[in-house]
């Protein structure tokens, strides 16, 4: 892969130039049919971003040429902008089939990336069916406001404790009042490979390797959604290794659609969408399928304001019927500084201040 992803006549990758601290490292599992929602997942991060990212795409063998070929076809311009490694479906203890079949196909995937990437110091993990409306670098850097003993990093699952699903229906610990969102999740890798993890199994700790599949086998029949369930289970039991971030970095469907709930996207506008519930692909959510297909059908060398955002705001008008249609502006007040901070940096660094007009 190191030789696939050098073009030819290029001497030296920009990975042998960066220092490794400098990188930013995002992992997505992809199975079954979510090739091209991850790849415009892909897209909204290289779009937006400003430093370099590894991407890190662990996906079933069907799907990796098809990566692999979709990436390289993007313009140098975004190409210049990360390196991929495509990695097997591998769980290191346990039943990999019972592992595979948790919840989503492969989504347990996740449980295992500090295992698997022991080289990697930290990363941010997303599902397919996330889509950055701001540089990935914000979120990043959202890692030093860790203290000494947190060591990931998610969205609560609700913000009303009285609608949310852990705390009217679960049957298993959770994390605070209404447990934790794990589609967008920061983590300190080697802060949880030194970890000895409290739990309800042994009075001592346990390594994070030695504790998933324990855990898995007590609450196998009590957990629902599978993979999540497991780490509101283990940040139950450990609660000052997490860091809790707001809900503008992990915006779904049930923060406008009983009423709008997000007090910070309101006031910040959304950083990171998350259209769980299938909501890119039907029309139960029109203001999230426009958002993503504005991504997905934008022409990568085109003007951000003109073959996105106006576009998108048009598209907007068509969806004031539904309750999160009716509040457009947190859902494009982010991205409109994100691309007034593109068109600037373009404009002062490529045309240069003393040609501006």
């Amino acid at each position: 892969l190191e030789k696939l992803a050098r073009r030819p006549g290029e001497l030296r990758s920009f990975q042998a130039v960066l220092p490794p601290e400098l990188w930013i490292h995002l992992a997505v599992v992809a199975c079954g049919n979510r090739l091209e929602e991850t790849l415009v997942m892909l897209k909204s991060a290289v779009l937006f971003s400003h430093r370099k990212i590894q991407f890190h795409i662990f996906t079933e063998d069907s799907l990796k040429p098809e990566f692999d070929k979709q990436l390289r076809q993007w313009p140098d311009t975004y190409t210049k902008k990360f390196e991929h490694r495509i990695y097997p479906i591998t769980f290191s203890v346990g039943n990999p089939q019972e592992w595979k079949k948790l919840f989503k196909p492969c989504a347990a995937q996740r449980l295992f990336l500090p295992v698997i990437l022991k080289d990697v110091d930290s990363l941010l993990y997303v599902d397919t069916d996330v889509l950055f409306l701001r540089p990935v670098d914000d979120i990043w850097k959202l890692l030093r406001q860790f203290n000494a003993t947190q060591l990931a990093a998610m969205a609560p699952e609700h913000e009303i404790p009285k609608i949310g699903w852990y705390s009217r229906f679960a049957r298993h610990p959770f994390y605070g009042s209404a447990g934790v969102n794990s589609g967008v999740m920061l983590m300190n890798l080697t802060r949880i490979r030194s970890t000895q993890f409290k739990n309800s199994m042994i009075p001592t700790g346990l390594a994070w390797e030695d504790m998933l599949y324990p855990l898995y086998q007590k609450y196998k029949n009590a957990i629902t959604w599978g993979d999540q369930d497991l780490l509101n289970i283990i940040f139950y039991f450990n609660p000052e290794c997490l860091y809790v971030f707001p809900c503008q970095w992990n915006y779904r469907p049930d923060h406008c659609m009983y009423g709008s709930n997000c007090k910070e996207a309101e006031r910040e506008g959304v950083s990171v969408l998350h259209g769980n519930r299938g909501v890119y692909h039907d029309d139960k959510q029109p203001t999230f399928k426009a958002l993503y297909e504005a991504i997905r059908d934008f022409p990568f060398q085109d003007n951000l304001f003109q073959s996105m955002y106006y576009p998108l705001q048009l598209k907007f008008l068509e969806t004031v019927h539904t309750l999160c249609g009716r509040i457009p502006q947190v859902f494009l007040k982010q991205i409109e500084k994100t691309m007034k901070r593109a068109y600037e940096k373009h404009v002062i660094i490529h045309v240069g201040p003393n040609q501006m007009h």
